[in-house]
């Protein structure tokens, strides 16, 4: 099989013949490994009337989505970044979305999820103080508790423009951690994902805001499960690993190096929570599958070619990953369109979509390959090719 595509370097398209097998899931595997996925919305294109301002679900799809995730055995990171918080898809939106979430889990012999609590219901720049922040991080909080959730506490737009230094996000953080109800899961999201996190826990100083980090969770490990880190620096992460206290779990989200540091140094290892897994989920499967049997060689025989279809994905300017991601999902016949909240589509080009495509099948990740044939068929003849 084989397909037309644009050439890599631009220029007039050339054919690309298929190689990859796709990569058959274990299921019941039992992973040696916490592994979250970050769970992308399905939109309705026939819903849709104001694409940039009003976003329209399919619930449905996006419900079986979170199944499809389940029966490989994922546990589901709810309503965070690669749901298009922050871009596009609005409070009101992920409140629906937890609760769905929440009530459709409880019908799954063994499903778990965690749901993202932020402040991005505050309009952007009304948040004027300290208690602006602590109130708005309540609101979210009490709501995914009080369906019952557990609450993933993600990084605040509106707490790195208020706040002064180090101190002001100490108290911030100390405060949601001493009133939380169960264990929260932290998020440290890097500027690279997000620009307005930039000078996130009030320094630029990588070292400096690894001990503020380091200080809030000692001061409240009975409180912080894990910590989710987020800066595409293996180092980094492996620097947070090694300083936090033994009960508290990390959680990789470098979606660059996740298999080494899922893999771990013979030391120390790091869970998962990674947008990655929306759109790897059987390959990441199996390979977790092997891992748990200690065959470290099939683990990395399996992963290594989903890093640089990754890599792809979640390459600068990185905030738009959330376009590959959806792209693989319709690909594999997760849904029937590619149209997705705020109209986020087009926010990557036909190139970066066709490099997804040749990628994916190398990574055995095109679970019917005539069926993917076909959409990308359809997606190049809508961009000239």
């Amino acid at each position: 099989m084989d397909i037309a595509l644009p050439g890599e370097s631009g220029g007039r398209s050339t054919r690309y013949a298929l190689v990859g097998q796709p990569v058959q899931p274990v299921m019941g595997a039992r992973f040696p490994r916490v592994a979250y996925a970050a769970a992308h919305v399905v939109a309705d294109p026939l819903g849709v009337t104001d694409p940039w301002s009003r976003p329209v679900v399919d619930w449905d799809r996006t419900m079986a989505f979170r199944h499809h995730l389940w029966r490989l055995g994922f546990r589901i990171a709810e309503a965070m970044d690669t749901s298009q918080r922050g871009m596009g898809f609005d409070w009101a939106s992920a409140q629906e979305l937890i609760r769905r979430s929440i009530a459709e889990a409880r019908t799954v012999d063994g499903a778990d999820l965690a749901s993202g609590a932020g402040t991005d219901h505050l309009a952007p720049g009304s948040a004027k103080t300290l208690d602006d922040v602590i109130g708005a991080y309540e609101e979210q909080f009490a709501f995914i508790e009080g369906q019952g959730g557990k609450a993933i506490m993600m990084a605040s737009r509106a707490l790195a423009a208020v706040a002064k230094g180090p101190d002001d996000y100490a108290a911030v953080y100390d405060r949601i951690l001493s009133q939380a109800s169960g264990k929260v899961i932290l998020h440290w999201l890097g500027e690279m994902f997000d620009p307005a996190l930039k000078g996130y826990w009030g320094c630029d100083d990588f070292e400096t805001a690894l001990d503020t980090v380091v200080a809030i969770i000692e001061r409240h490990a009975g409180k912080v499960e894990g910590i989710k880190i987020s800066l595409l620096d293996a180092g980094k992460e492996v620097a947070l690993r090694d300083r936090l206290p033994d009960d508290v779990v990390m959680f990789t989200g470098d979606d660059f190096n996740y298999p080494e540091l899922i893999a771990g140094d013979g030391k120390r290892h790091s869970h998962a929570l990674l947008g990655i897994f929306d759109a790897i989920a059987p390959v990441a499967n199996a390979a977790l599958a092997k891992l748990a049997d200690g065959d470290r060689a099939g683990y990395d025989a399996l992963m290594a070619p989903t890093v640089p279809l990754s890599q792809k994905i979640f390459e600068a300017p990185t905030e738009y990953y959330k376009a590959g991601i959806v792209f693989m999902a319709w690909l594999n016949g997760h849904q029937d369109h590619f149209t997705m909240v705020g109209g986020m589509q087009s926010a990557r080009g036909i190139r970066h979509y066709a490099d997804i495509f040749r990628l994916a099948d190398q990574a055995g990740l095109l679970a019917d390959p005539d069926l993917a044939i076909s959409r990308m068929k359809s997606l190049c003849a809508v961009a000239g090719v």
